[in-house]
């Protein structure tokens, strides 16, 4: 019998341990003992698929595997005492990095089982008829698809005369691996049986040989049938001794018989790439109890007429999950999992239990885009905060929202629900009936839609209940977008008790309702005008709920709350918004509460603050403090725990009494143990998990793992997945039809393309009949091929022009057997000074924008930023987000600034007086800026460009500066793209990169001519023009200039480094060498931020130190252009231009200690003075 068994994802049980640094499936055999029913690189992530395994004893179980055995090998007499069973379940194939469409959704189902008895063993494979739908996967070593293998192997075997093991491979072809469900060494169709452990297979397994009749299998033609039925063992071994297939009764050696054990197998497979790893444990075989397994027949192996049911066996226990539930709370386990129930004295889901009668106080933040009355402007509104106190046991909520901006303020004032879903958490309940933090336990999902009746549009609410802090205070985040009546300045609003009806099914609760509020306006002329005005609500709420208990009541599937008292009001001078409401939750009734209904429903008990409302007969009740208070319910106490129990706390604590509970904090130089004690801290040093791997996160492809100081991380999907950040699975887009109809939608991880059917062309989105005009490259590129006749023009040194998937020519064109590189514009003509040596691409842009996809229109309005420093990158037809913290950049928090997607956005600059981001688009070719507190972006600059790159700005002198490498010159300008006036049309071949230091009045650009880069600088008006670097460029792309430090650097993508210098100074610094291919940079602090066009992401480097010290993937992988830094403030200093326009009557450009003002190009008939 067996005695080690590790099953693995990849198809194979392992009958030793592997090496930690052996991956499979690699190179085979392996050094490890193995058996494999079908060796490949598997997908289990994402629900892809699962695997399950048991040790099976039952009778039922053996005697089916008896059967097997007995029909493999007639001669044999079989009775398995044990029996491992592996279910693979619609596994997946790894597919790499380039997708294969012919295996998109192609799933495999197979069985293997291991039966044992005292003296042989034998291993059973079922193949289910159209249960292997893919035979190849993905080889990360080959780089290309290969066959699965279907083999044993024995391993490395000896102590200290090492040799390889017998291995036998069964099938490693298409052909014999499509014949597996078909035919069968066994007699039965799909099954195959082979001898393991005897004194019959010390040099190689016995396979069964047993033929296949055809009244067992399919139908076959003859050819068919006499290849289905003979696949034999290749003779494979590299033992010293030549193997054969052998048979039984064959002379060999006795192999010692083997224990079975089952090895437990993680369902996901672990982050990181998808190389197959194993983790295992030694449990006793009692720990598989049979009374708790799910046991599951799957109907897919059916056909085989052998199916081995596999039990999951995946139940949650509370020996696991205890810290899941409330330290308030029961943990009891059922049949199919574990769930948490609160004491006695408290109320809650289980997962969070607050005392019964107890004040509750809720905390969060509300942000806001709201459209008042007619505004085409929004009022926008971030991190406001909102604070709560509950009366639990008179369902009184009181909400106060801070620095609501007077201009909103009166016009929020009918949305009491805001703040009434607190009062809905906490309403009082009648008996049988429960109110939202019973159901919820304060964890939800709100989302609210209301319509303002014969107003145009509506408004969303968005809330996000998550839990009790560690401080026992509710959160809650809240959003609101959308429109709202105006209300005028003054206003007070009224708002009648209402009733709303409660519809609850699993997890999910919804309730609409039809209201009116009264608005009464100042008073005029002695009388105050008053309207009452009607809107509708609807709302749902989501949450989790624990469906293990069975016998737990069943909600009642619709609940009235019953809201009166409410009340509203909105402080202009503190700019607070107030709701006051009171709730009670009950049956279905017409009209307002019943007067006569007990007093703990109606709140008219007179109970304390602290105490629980305990209804009874009729109108009796009676009043009990809440635990943590004494008293006799109408006035009840505070017990002080740390002074009633000095030593509650243990050893090394200290214990602080609060309102109805105590604290326990541990002395400096302790912290808590598991157990909940005071242990000394023996290393305090914290673990970035996400650096160092260790997390739980998924794969990099589908998550990040965002580091939050300390020992602390935080999983989030990507874009295009959903899940909890742990486990990502793919939001599969066609499913919402996204593509034309005349188009096919290929869901991809994360993402989706679309495909014209033939007939059409198009770009998925927009499909039109016909087939596509073809362009001028692809025209070009057919003449040469068919005019030279040759399938190979580059050995007869012919240049062959390459076009993109659009039919447009690729910015860089290369010689296919010179090795050289230059830059083409749109018509494929060469631009001067582009053409690079061997080796050597240039950084060449692509002047033509993507196609527009017709799909979901997407906003051309700036998306506001929020308070502090950014990073804005540009990429394509987008401007994106990144804010910093400190220097780190917060990855999480990136978001899509502007969308342009029919502009090619290359430089970037930042105005940070009036927060404008400014950018250059070679497509238009123009200049075009945009406020970052939103709006529509406007073009400045459309005449008489031809290669906008780099762009620079002078906060102080209020004037943009920027390159044009097809126009070779450097252009000056208003922010508003007015008098312009060219500062240097000559010697120039590529400028891209322009920065400048606008309180030294210095300019900076960069010229990576590929004959003679350089780097050059001027004063702001032009004069004093020098070379700055010469020696040892290669292709210096981008330039930062640091304020604070003075300092001048750049990137280069020939050379592959980050340098620096100080102007004015000698000597440069080498920061960093070894870049990809960097193309923009900027500065903030001791920190550089540069783009790269091979990784497609931005890079933070650490001057202090010279080293990378993070990468920022964007979700969309495509190129990255420039980069430049949103400053929360302005840097300190000031010009000659930055009072009054310097004194200039047109354009004022600083210089070293003073300015000059210069006229404006073409300024025939203009009133303008020029001067020094």
């Amino acid at each position: 019998m067996l005695c080690f068994v590790q099953v693995t994802t990849n198809g194979i049980i392992a009958m030793s341990e592997p090496p930690a640094k052996e991956s499979y499936p690699g190179f085979f055999p392996p050094t490890f003992g193995v058996v494999a029913p079908f060796l490949a690189d598997l997908d289990t992530t994402d629900g892809l698929g699962k695997v399950y395994y048991r040790e099976d004893l039952s009778p039922s179980v053996t005697q089916l595997a008896a059967e097997c055995v007995q029909r493999g090998f007639p001669e044999v007499s079989f009775q398995p005492s044990s029996a491992v069973v592996v279910t693979w379940e619609s596994v997946a194939p790894y597919q790499g990095p380039s997708k294969d469409p012919d295996q998109e959704g192609k799933r495999n189902t197979f069985q293997a089982v291991l039966a044992s008895s005292d003296s042989s063993s034998y291993a059973i494979f079922l193949y289910p008829e159209d249960g292997l739908q893919f035979y190849t996967t993905f080889s990360k070593k080959d780089e290309n698809q290969v066959p699965a293998v279907v083999a044993f192997s024995q391993g490395v075997q000896g102590l200290l005369w090492k040799s390889e093991g017998a291995y036998n491979i069964f099938a490693n072809d298409r052909e014999s691996l499509g014949n597996l469900a078909k035919s069968s060494n066994s007699g039965q169709q799909g099954v195959w049986v082979f001898e393991i452990g005897s004194p019959a297979t010390a040099s190689g397994v016995v396979p069964s040989d047993v033929s296949l009749g055809l009244d067992d299998g399919a139908e076959y033609d003859d050819e068919d049938y006499e290849l289905v039925t003979h696949l034999d063992l290749e003779d494979v071994s590299t033992t010293p001794f030549p193997y054969e297939a052998r048979r039984r009764g064959d002379p060999g050696t006795h192999s010692a018989p083997r224990v079975l054990s089952p090895r437990r197998l993680p369902t996901e497979r672990l982050p990181g790439p998808p190389t197959e790893r194993t983790r295992s444990f030694q449990p006793p075989a009692e720990t598989f109890p049979q009374q708790h397994a799910q046991v599951i027949d799957v109907d897919e192996v059916e056909e085989t007429g052998v199916v081995f049911s596999y039990n999951t066996d995946s139940r949650q226990t509370c020996a696991h999950n205890r810290h899941q539930c409330s330290v308030h709370a029961e943990c009891r386990d059922f049949a199919t999992g574990f769930c948490c129930s609160c004491a006695a004295g408290y109320t809650g889901n289980g997962r969070q239990c607050v005392a019964e009668g107890s004040p509750q106080r809720v905390n969060g933040k509300v942000k806001g885009r709201i459209f008042v009355g007619n505004d085409p402007v929004p009022i926008v509104f971030e991190n406001t905060d909102l604070h709560s106190y509950v009366v639990m046991n008179h369902g009184r909520s009181y909400t106060a929202i801070s620095t609501i901006p007077e201009t909103v303020g009166y016009s929020l004032l009918p949305l009491a629900p805001v703040g009434g879903i607190i009062g809905w958490m906490f309403a009082v309940e009648q008996d049988g009936f429960k109110n939202g933090f019973s159901i919820t336990g304060g964890e939800f999902t709100r989302q609210a839609e209301v319509t303002f009746v014969g107003y145009p549009g509506k408004l969303v609410i968005k809330q996000q209940f998550s839990g009790i802090d560690e401080h026992g205070h509710l959160t809650i985040n809240t959003e609101l977008e959308g429109h709202v009546p105006h209300i005028p300045f003054g206003s007070s609003v009224h708002i009648e008790p209402y009733t709303e009806l409660y519809h609850y099914s699993r997890g999910v609760i919804t309730s609409s309702s039809t209201r009116e509020y009264t608005v009464m306006e100042p008073e005029q002329d002695g009388a105050a005008p008053s309207k009452i005005y009607t809107y509708q609500w609807r709302q749902t709420i989501t949450f989790q709920e624990c469906t293990h208990d069975t016998s737990r009541p069943a909600l009642p599937n619709t609940q009235q709350l019953s809201v009166d008292s409410v009340f509203v009001l909105y402080n202009q001078e503190e700019k607070i918004l107030r709701y006051a409401l009171s709730n009670s939750i009950g049956p279905v009734r017409e009209g307002s509460p019943d007067a006569l209904q007990n007093p703990c429903y109606i709140g008219t008990h007179g109970c304390d603050t602290n105490a629980a409302c305990r209804p009874g007969p009729g109108v009796q009740f009676t009043c009990e403090c809440s635990i943590g208070f004494r008293g006799d319910g109408r006035t009840c106490s505070d017990i002080d725990e740390c002074s009633e129990q000095p030593s509650v706390c243990g050893s090394h604590a200290i214990c602080n009494n609060h309102p109805g509970t105590f604290r326990c904090e541990c002395v400096e130089g302790y912290q808590f143990s598991e157990e909940g004690t005071c242990v000394a801290v023996v290393d305090q040093r914290p673990i970035n998990y996400c650096m160092t791997g260790l997390h739980d996160c998924d794969i990099p492809q589908r998550a990040q793992c965002l580091y939050t100081g300390g020992s602390s991380y935080t999983c989030s999907c990507l874009p295009g997945f959903s899940g909890d950040g742990r486990a990502c699975q793919d939001v599969d887009e066609c499913q919402s039809s996204r593509c034309h109809p005349d188009a096919f939608c290929y869901n991809t991880p994360g993402s989706f393309t679309c495909q014209c059917k033939p007939g059409y062309h198009g770009d998925g989105f927009h499909c039109v009949p016909g087939e596509m005009e073809k362009t001028r490259c692809q025209l070009e590129r057919e003449h040469i091929l068919g005019a030279a006749g040759l399938t190979d023009p580059q050995r007869h040194g012919l240049f062959v022009p390459e076009c993109d998937e659009h039919g447009h020519y690729v910015p860089t064109q290369c010689h296919g057997s010179m090795g050289q590189c230059w830059c083409v514009d749109r018509d494929g003509r060469e631009l001067e000074g582009t053409r690079t040596r061997p080796g050597m691409r240039p950084p060449c842009l692509s002047t033509v924008a993507p196609p527009i996809h017709h799909g979901p229109s997407v906003p051309t309005a700036v998306i506001p930023l929020p308070p502090g420093t950014h990073l804005l990158f540009a990429q394509t037809g987008k401007i994106e987000r990144l804010p910093l913290e400190g220097s780190t950049m917060q990855k999480t928090e990136a978001k899509t600034m502007l969308h342009a997607p029919d502009k090619v956005i290359i430089g970037l600059a930042f105005d940070c007086v009036d927060k404008m981001v400014y950018w250059t688009d070679i497509s238009e070719p123009s200049i075009g800026r945009a406020s970052l507190h939103g709006g529509e972006p406007t073009t400045i600059i459309r005449q008489d460009l031809g290669s906008p790159e780099g762009i620079a700005l002078d906060h102080l002198g209020r004037n943009i500066f920027w390159t044009d490498s097809h126009l070779d010159r450097i252009e000056v300008a208003r922010l508003d793209g007015t008098q312009r006036r060219v500062l240097f049309e000559t010697d120039l071949v590529n400028p891209r990169g322009i920065v400048m230091d606008s309180v030294r009045g210095n300019l900076y650009w960069t010229d990576w001519n590929r004959d003679s880069p350089k780097i050059e600088t001027s004063y702001m008006d032009g004069t004093n023009r020098r070379v700055l670097v010469q020696d040892d460029l290669g292709l210096p792309n981008g330039l930062t200039f640091d304020a604070y430090s003075s300092q001048l650097c750049w990137v280069d993508a020939g050379t592959n480094r980050v340098e620096c210098l100080k102007p004015g100074q000698s000597g440069r610094r080498k920061v960093l060498e070894g870049l990809q291919y960097p193309f923009a940079v900027t500065s903030y602090g001791k920190h550089l931020y540069y783009t790269d066009w091979k990784t497609n992401s931005v890079i933070a480097v650490d001057l202090a130190i010279s080293k990378e010290t993070d990468t920022f993937h964007p979700h969309k992988q495509t190129r990255l252009y420039g980069v430049t830094t949103a400053l929360s403030q302005c840097p300190q200093g000031h010009n000659y231009c930055s009072v009054n326009n310097g004194g200039c009557t047109h354009l004022c450009l600083a210089t070293p200690g003073s300015r000059t003002c210069r006229c404006p190009d073409n300024t025939l008939g203009v009133d303008c003075i020029e001067r020094k």
